[in-house]
């Protein structure tokens, strides 16, 4: 046995929840992702997805998809700077940056590798990365491949961003890097404070909207419309694989910044560019989410709802504004033991556990598409309701 294996052997942590019943991840979902899902044989309702549009089963969504694999093939074969650049990726792009409001952008094959490359191409050894200590993890290690200094602040503290602020050279670059929508949390970045410390100490701002896109601002432009700052914000970020019904990301910028970061962003120049298929279904649910302003109207009143069940009925679900609701639990194998209980009573929810928050702050999230109805919320919520009682989490 050659020492990787040594190391690993004893790693056997996901067995002791598999031997107690209460493993949840990898759960084989059998068809499309709607609010009620195929599960080992019988339906449960999905209340674990990002799919805030309710747009992964859409027919017109499908036959876009096809329509290109027919057209385009299966893949593209190289990436984007050599042989992989399709005509629908270039459209795909003027689309998005027209939607967005900035002169151009970059489309990559995940949102992952978006924030993953361009943290780092932007930055050198005497630049400054400044992130909120809850930023996702594609942030975080787009952050550590960086030369920059890493500096961080305490959740949404502004207090605490300027405290690190203050300490930086004013002419040197810094660039804030900040989720538009925490993604476990669902609360908003204080994006208008931070913009006002950007002018009052020199610096640049990136958003991701991963979780902001098709839910926040007009036509669902996320949470920089939202705030009327999208001409502040100097970079923004998001994902086709949540509201937009695919997989891919991007980054819209000014044209200069754009023209550097398409022939220098490691992840953009040396991955294989997205399938026609996923480029054709992102096209179209973004078509969808433009002609179709009800969509995103459902997503915001079934939310409300929710929002309005949990608090009555007991639940601390935090600070989320947002579609997505955290269920605070505030202890590891409960979130487990919830969970599997949930799905046995029919709902489909995810645990969140360190280090996706703080041992102290486990929670289960749960997550709402513009498909539910007030009723499947209702079913969800006395299931919920009950599980928790029993386990003395609320009364």
């Amino acid at each position: 046995m050659g020492q990787l294996q040594e190391r690993f052997k004893h790693y056997r942590e996901p067995q002791k929840f598999m031997e107690a019943d209460v493993y949840p991840y990898f759960r084989e979902i059998e068809g499309k992702q709607g609010t009620e899902v195929e599960m080992g044989g019988h339906k449960v309702l999905m209340f674990g997805s990002n799919a805030y549009t309710g747009l992964t089963g859409d027919q017109r969504i499908i036959d876009a998809a096809k329509a290109a694999l027919d057209k385009y093939g299966s893949g593209c074969a190289g990436s984007r700077f050599l042989n992989g650049t399709l005509d629908l990726h270039v459209k795909l792009e003027k689309e998005i940056s027209k939607f967005i409001g900035k002169d151009d952008c970059l489309c990559l094959s995940t949102g992952f590798s978006v924030n993953q490359g361009v943290i780092p191409a932007l930055l050198g050894k005497d630049d400054y990365v400044i992130c909120d200590d809850r930023d996702h993890a594609s942030i975080v290690d787009g952050r550590r491949l960086a030369f920059a200094r890493q500096l961080h602040y305490k959740h949404n503290d502004m207090a605490d961003l300027e405290r690190v602020l203050q300490k930086l050279p004013q002419e040197a670059v810094k660039l804030i890097v900040v989720d538009g929508v925490f993604s476990m949390e669902g609360d908003l970045a204080n994006l208008p404070a931070i913009v006002e410390l950007k002018h009052k100490y020199n610096c640049s701002i990136m958003v991701d909207e991963a979780h902001g896109i098709g839910v926040f601002g007009k036509q669902g432009r996320g949470v920089c419309d939202h705030f009327g700052l999208t001409d502040e914000v100097d970079l923004i970020m998001g994902t086709f694989s949540k509201s937009l019904a695919s997989i891919g990301g991007f980054i819209a910028s000014d044209w200069d910044t754009i023209n550097y970061l398409r022939h220098t962003c490691r992840t953009y120049i040396f991955s294989a560019s997205n399938t026609p298929a996923a480029t054709a279904a992102a096209l179209e649910a973004l078509h969808i989410i433009q002609q179709e302003p009800e969509r995103i109207q459902a997503l915001w009143d079934v939310t409300n709802y929710a929002l309005k069940r949990f608090r009555e009925e007991g639940f601390e679900i935090g600070e989320t504004e947002s579609p997505i609701i955290p269920l605070y639990v505030r202890d590891v194998n409960k979130t487990f033991l919830v969970t599997a209980l949930a799905f046995k009573a029919g709902v489909f929810i995810n645990p969140v556990i360190p280090p996706a928050c703080a041992p102290q702050d486990t929670l289960v999230r749960y997550a709402l598409m513009a498909t539910h109805t007030k009723e499947q919320v209702d079913r969800s919520v006395v299931a919920l309701k009950k599980i928790f009682v029993e386990q003395g989490i609320i009364k």
